[in-house]
């Protein structure tokens, strides 16, 4: 069995991202698709504890539909200052935790990237973190890498297919979208990642907050953080 997940570059993802990395045989960021036109979403924003609470950290985005046509040409604006924004909110936040300086590293890396480039910075924030949890990134490809065509279910099956896969690992909540039966019509079989995050001690929070950015984790849990995804083998 190849098992191939496929996720967009999203910006410091959550401890479910690495989980499904850890799980691959092959990992596909879809760097190659649009973004949504309006707001925010995981490829340029994500939740960390700010005061104690969960809140978001955004990196701001050129608007419009040529600015957003796919991932890998989304350009990041630099107004307001908002990388030392960032910076400052997420070192004020985190400053008492027990691995602050080791995780807040990848952080300052990340912010200090001389790119525009969302994707740039998306992968560079991905591959820190990996680095960190002992992850082998030797396994990732880029969609917009690859020759593929198609769209939807049918962009995945084709971008299953071109790495030689023949099982794909769906994310959680893929089910309320995802036609398993275009998966079959190609040979291609469908697993759940279905995971759930483990409860850690969290700095400044009363009790356990899931789904924040894994730098949260790091910062809390340093190199013990990997226990909280798949095993894997390094």
């Amino acid at each position: 069995m190849t098992l191939v997940a496929i996720h967009q570059p999203n910006f410091l993802p959550w401890l479910g991202f690495f989980d499904k990395l850890a799980r691959a045989d092959c990992f596909i960021l879809l760097d190659s698709v649009p973004l949504q036109l309006t707001g925010g979403n995981y490829t340029n924003r994500v939740k960390m504890l700010v005061n104690g609470s969960p809140d978001w950290v955004t990196m701001p985005l050129k608007r419009g539909h040529e600015a957003r046509s796919r991932i890998d040409g989304a350009e990041i604006v630099e107004q307001a200052n908002w990388r030392r924004k960032l910076r400052r909110t997420v070192e004020q936040s985190y400053a008492k935790a027990p691995f602050f300086e080791p995780a807040m590293a990848i952080v300052n890396k990340v912010l200090d990237l001389p790119t525009a480039s969302l994707a740039e910075i998306n992968v560079a924030g991905i591959l820190a973190i990996a680095d960190a949890l002992g992850l082998s990134t030797a396994n990732i490809r880029r969609s917009s890498e690859l020759v593929v065509e198609g769209q939807s279910n049918e962009l995945l099956v084709n971008l299953v297919a071109a790495v030689g896969g023949d099982t794909y690992l769906a994310g959680h909540g893929a089910g309320g979208y995802q036609d398993d039966e275009i998966f079959a019509r190609s040979g291609i079989a469908v697993r759940y990642q279905n995971y759930a995050p483990p409860s850690y001690s969290q700095v400044g929070s009363k009790g356990f907050v899931p789904g924040l950015s894994a730098i949260d984790a790091l910062m809390n849990c340093g190199g013990d953080a990997a226990k909280l995804i798949a095993p894997h083998t390094g």
